[in-house]
């Protein structure tokens, strides 16, 4: 691979790194059934029905799905009719927010796509993808009235949102503290009538100083000009960012490096975003930088699209793992892992496993819902049975996170580098009524026997700098050159197995 491929696999890289709608017409509206929402239970994914469409081949919606909807947790109400779905924000004001030029992130885009209804048809859990997270809706009569008011945009109306947002959703100011009364207070003291769209910007940004969160940031135009407000990036990127060349320098020059480390056997995949080779024809080595992006669809979250991500996937690992047939030992590198899709974060893991296992929980604040047990599953393709080393730094994040969660409840693997970020909760997106979009973080992810590492990360069992401020390109190639060096000091030679049916 010539060093200008190099370049734009790590453009490619750098794109989706950073990177992390609009609401059909209702139609006609449908009588509203007396139902009841179902009788309380904690653990409603056990009792639901099966998972249903809500859009149907004839471009309207299941009739037995309209209604007025509203969540448990999360803040939201849904509308739907015949044609489509209105999501409204209801932690302070009810309102539809604004779309002016569009989605402003990728979870602002996604909408719900699938139920299960409840028994008795009152509640119901909906999803954005087959499989993702729970969340649960119970009926209402109508939808309140104060839902279809044109939202304020007053400063203070503005303010008043954003803060009720932050106090209903927000799980973690025990962990980053200081607390939301005292958050609150510092952005109240600079609210006033007729200020600038500036100052109400700054005003808000406030209130997220300190927080530490890359999961909760605030995007929007100021001016006409872009802004974000975003922290807890850790001491890695920082670093980077900053240093010469910037980022897509390095992450050129660390696959470049990687390449010639791997030889001949060296190969890439899912644009660039999946490595894989053999060390010294012993151990084999596996490098994620995102879960997710494989192909160059644009249709994110839509089913096509998750069909198409994981058949990448699983094509790139399937010739992975028939190559590491026979090795001492696999490295599977998440140390440059900037997160994604948690299936792709639960796929993995599932490539080590002979028996499906839980390998985290999610919780979602407010929810009253018990923890949600992701069970990973063994793969349908080859997979490892030998002894396992799971690199991460501070840059494994999100869905680098979920998976080294999972991989730690394996008894063969070990984890060597530093502390991983300490950011889970997928990204709750809550549309503010000027326009501007706040993003944070409301689901909690536990180990199975309970452990949150939400801000602290997970310390590794083997610690080693992958990424040393005096070279943090070559020092990641010896950093995984030692790793090697202690697998092929493990005893035995694991076997490389296929599906449920192959010999094991």
């Amino acid at each position: 691979m010539t060093p200008a491929t190099h370049a734009s696999l790590a453009a490619g890289l750098l794109a989706i790194a950073v990177a992390s709608c609009a609401s059909p017409g209702r139609g006609d509206a449908e009588p509203l059934g007396a139902a009841a929402p179902a009788p309380w239970t904690s653990t409603p994914w056990t009792s639901a029905g099966p998972l249903k469409t809500i859009l149907t081949p004839a471009g309207t919606t299941d009739t037995a799905v309209r209604g007025v909807w509203r969540s448990r947790g999360y803040g939201w109400i849904l509308d739907i009719g015949k044609d489509g779905i209105t999501r409204y924000q209801t932690d302070g004001a009810c309102y539809a927010p604004p779309r002016g030029e569009g989605a402003l992130s990728e979870m602002d885009s996604v909408h719900y796509r699938y139920f299960r209804m409840m028994p008795g048809g009152g509640s119901a859990i909906f999803q954005l993808l087959d499989g993702d997270t729970n969340v649960v809706f119970d009926r209402l009569p109508a939808l309140p009235a104060d839902c279809t008011r044109q939202p304020d945009t007053a400063p203070q109306a503005v303010a008043a949102d954003f803060l009720a947002a932050f106090r209903k959703n927000y799980a973690f100011f025990d962990r980053r503290p200081p607390g939301y009364a005292e958050r609150a207070a510092r952005t109240q003291r600079l609210i006033r009538p007729g200020m600038t769209e500036a100052e109400l910007w700054d005003a808000l940004g406030a209130f997220m100083h300190g927080l530490s969160d890359s999961h909760t940031k605030l995007i929007g135009k100021v001016d006409g000009e872009k802004r974000r407000v975003q922290d807890g990036q850790g001491t890695t990127l920082p670093r980077i960012r900053a240093g010469k060349g910037g980022e897509q320098h390095w992450l050129t020059a660390l696959l470049g490096q990687t390449k010639d480390g791997l030889g001949p056997t060296a190969h890439t995949a899912g644009g660039g975003r999946i490595v894989w080779g053999v060390i010294d024809g012993r151990i084999g080595y596996l490098q994620i930088f995102v879960m997710g992006g494989f192909t160059d669809r644009t249709d994110f979250a839509s089913p096509d699209w998750a069909r198409a991500e994981m058949n990448a996937l699983n094509s790139a690992l399937d010739k992975a793992f028939a190559a590491f047939r026979g090795t001492d030992a696999v490295i599977v590198d998440l140390s440059n892992n900037r997160g994604g899709w948690d299936r792709v974060a639960k796929a993995l893991p599932g490539r080590f496993t002979d028996k499906p296992y839980t390998g985290f929980t999610t919780q979602a604040r407010g929810s009253g819902l018990a923890p949600f047990p992701n069970v990973i599953r063994p793969a349908d393709g080859p997979r490892y049975s030998g002894s396992v080393y799971l690199m991460t730094s501070d840059i494994t994040v999100s869905g680098g996170e979920l998976a080294t969660l999972a991989f730690r409840q394996l008894p063969q693997v070990t984890q060597v580098g530093t502390t991983t970020r300490g950011a889970y909760s997928t990204p709750l997106a809550k549309p503010l009524p000027n326009g501007w979009l706040l993003e944070l973080s409301n689901e909690t992810f536990a180990a199975p026997d309970g452990t949150v590492y939400e801000e602290t990360g997970i310390a590794p069992d083997i610690r080693m700098d992958i990424y040393p401020a005096d070279d943090p390109v070559g020092g990641h190639w010896r950093a995984v050159k030692a790793v090697a060096r202690m697998a092929e000091e493990a005893s035995g030679r694991p076997q490389t197995t296929g599906g449920n049916d192959q010999e094991r």
